[in-house]
C-alpha cells in the first residue's frame, strides 16, 4: 500500500490526551462520529484491497489456500472474521449503491455485512433506505426476516437443527456444574417460556432470602439471588417435576432414581474422614430419603452392602403433612418439592421423630443446611428460625420498616437492591398479613 493511503491520518494533528480531558462534551460528540465515519470510508477501501487481491490470487504467494487464510494471518484476523471481511468485499462487486454509501462513511461494516448476505432476495435500493434510518441491530433484524422468507433458508433450519447439542461440565473444585444447550431458536423459546412458567408458579426463590448480602466467591465474581438464579431455580424445577420424585401431600415416596454420594461415617458425625460433597449438602440430601450403608475397607472395597431404609418413614411423611401442611418457613406456602427436615440431624444424634422433623422446601431446606440460617426453639417449645446475621425472621414475615436501618434513604429510592426486592415480598404478603391480624 502506498503512503498516500495513510496522509488523512498523517495530516491529522495529534490530539494530546490531556486536551482531550478539557473538551467539551459536544466536542467529543462530534469527534467520534466523524472519526467513525473515516474509519467506515477506510474499511471501505481496505475490503477494495481484499477482492483485488483475492482475484489476482495474490495469496497463493504464500501457500495458502485462499485469501481468508491469508488474511487471518497477515492482519491478526480470527478465520471467521476473515472470511465475512472476503466475502462482503465480493459481494460489494454488485452493489453500486451500497458501495458508494459505505465509502462515503455514511454505512457501517455492521450494515454492509448484514446487507450483503440478502440483497440478491431484495431490492437494493429499499435495503439501503432502511439500513441509513436504522441501527446496525435493526438492521440484522430486518435481514435475518428476509432470510427466513426466502425457500433456501430451510438450509438454516436443517443446520441450526443438526448442532443442536447440550453439554455438562462438572466442576467439583467449585461445587457447581455448568449446562450449556445449543438448540434451534423455536424450540429454544419453548425451553424459555417453560422456565417463565415455573417461575411464574412460585417455584423460585423469592421474599427474605433475597435481602441475603452478595458476596465475593474465591475468583472476586459478585453473586447473589437475582433473576439468573431464579432461572437456575426454575429449571431444576422442571426436571424435578419430570423425574417426579418429590413426596405429594399423599405422602407418596417412591424412588425414580439414585444419587450415590461416597462419605466417611466419621466425616458425617463431624469429625475427622472424606466426603465427595460438603457435609451440610450431604447431610440435606440425607435428611429425606433412602439410605443404603455400604461398609468399605481403607482401599475402598466394599465389604457389605447393607438395605435400604427410609431415614423418614411414609407414616411419618404423612403425619408431617397433616400437621404442617407446606412449608413451614415465615412466609413460604409451597407443597410442591417439599423435604421432611431433621431440626437436629440424625447424624448429630437428632431422633426421627415427628417433635424433631418439619417440613421445608428444597430452596428453604438449602439455606438451612448451607446457606446459614437456622432453626431454634423458644421458651414454649415452638421453633423459630433465624437469619445468618442472627435476626430473627417473624412468623408472617417481615414489615419493610423492620428492614431499614435508622437514618438510611427511604424504601421507596429502591437504592438498594435488598430493599427493593423485600418491598416486593411486603406487596406480595400484604394483604395475607392483614386479614391474619
Amino acid at each position: 500500500m502506498s503512503a498516500s493511503a495513510f496522509r488523512p491520518y498523517a495530516a491529522r494533528a495529534a490530539t494530546p490526551d490531556a486536551d482531550l480531558g478539557r473538551q467539551s462534551i459536544d466536542d467529543l460528540d462530534a469527534a467520534i462520529c466523524t472519526l467513525a465515519r473515516s474509519l467506515n470510508a477506510e474499511t471501505y477501501r481496505l475490503l477494495v484491497l481484499v477482492r483485488t487481491f483475492d482475484d489476482r490470487m495474490g495469496w497463493a504467494k504464500w501457500s495458502f489456500r485462499n485469501c481468508a487464510e491469508w488474511l487471518a494471518w497477515r492482519c491478526g484476523l480470527s478465520l471467521s472474521a476473515a472470511r465475512e471481511k472476503v466475502r462482503t468485499a465480493q459481494a460489494l462487486r454488485e452493489l453500486p449503491a451500497i458501495s458508494a454509501a459505505f465509502a462515503d462513511g455514511r454505512l457501517s461494516y455492521s450494515k454492509v455485512r448484514a446487507l450483503t448476505r440478502v440483497v440478491e432476495w431484495h431490492d437494493e435500493d429499499a435495503l439501503l433506505t432502511h439500513a441509513l434510518q436504522a441501527t446496525a441491530g435493526q438492521v440484522e433484524e430486518r435481514c435475518r426476516e428476509i432470510r427466513n422468507a426466502n425457500p433456501e433458508s430451510v438450509s438454516l433450519t436443517r443446520r441450526a437443527w443438526e448442532r443442536r447439542a447440550l453439554s455438562l461440565w462438572r466442576d467439583a473444585a467449585r461445587g457447581v456444574m455448568t449446562i450449556r444447550v445449543e438448540v434451534p431458536l423455536e424450540e429454544g423459546e419453548l425451553i424459555a417460556q417453560a422456565l417463565e412458567r415455573a417461575a411464574a408458579a412460585g417455584e423460585t426463590a423469592a421474599g427474605l432470602e433475597f435481602a441475603a448480602k452478595p458476596h465475593a466467591d474465591e475468583v472476586g465474581e459478585t453473586t447473589g439471588n437475582g433473576w439468573r438464579a431464579q432461572q437456575a431455580d426454575a429449571l431444576v424445577a422442571i426436571t424435578k417435576a419430570y423425574l417426579n420424585v418429590e413426596p405429594s401431600a399423599e405422602g407418596s415416596t417412591a424412588d425414580r432414581y439414585q444419587v450415590v454420594v461416597h462419605v466417611g461415617a466419621e466425616a458425617l458425625s463431624g469429625g475427622s474422614g472424606r466426603s465427595d460433597l460438603p457435609i451440610d449438602t450431604v447431610k440435606r440430601l440425607s435428611c429425606d430419603g433412602s439410605l443404603v450403608t455400604v461398609h468399605e475397607d481403607e482401599r475402598g472395597t466394599p465389604l457389605d452392602v447393607g438395605r435400604k431404609q427410609r431415614t423418614v418413614s411414609t407414616a411419618q411423611k404423612r403425619a408431617l403433612w397433616a400437621r404442617d401442611r407446606h412449608c413451614s418457613f415465615p412466609g413460604c406456602e409451597h407443597k410442591r418439592y417439599v423435604d421432611a427436615h431433621h431440626i437436629r440431624h440424625w447424624a448429630d444424634g437428632g431422633a426421627t421423630s415427628l417433635d424433631n422433623l418439619t417440613l421445608l422446601c428444597s430452596h428453604h431446606h438449602r439455606l438451612l443446611h448451607e446457606g446459614g440460617f437456622t432453626i431454634r426453639r423458644d421458651a414454649q417449645g415452638e421453633i423459630y428460625f433465624q437469619r445468618p446475621d442472627g435476626r430473627v425472621i417473624p412468623r408472617f414475615g417481615y414489615r419493610l420498616e423492620d428492614m431499614r436501618d435508622d437514618g438510611a434513604p427511604s424504601a421507596e429510592v429502591g437504592e438498594m437492591r435488598g430493599v427493593y426486592m423485600i418491598r416486593a415480598y411486603d406487596r406480595h404478603n400484604y394483604g395475607r398479613r392483614a386479614a391474619l391480624a
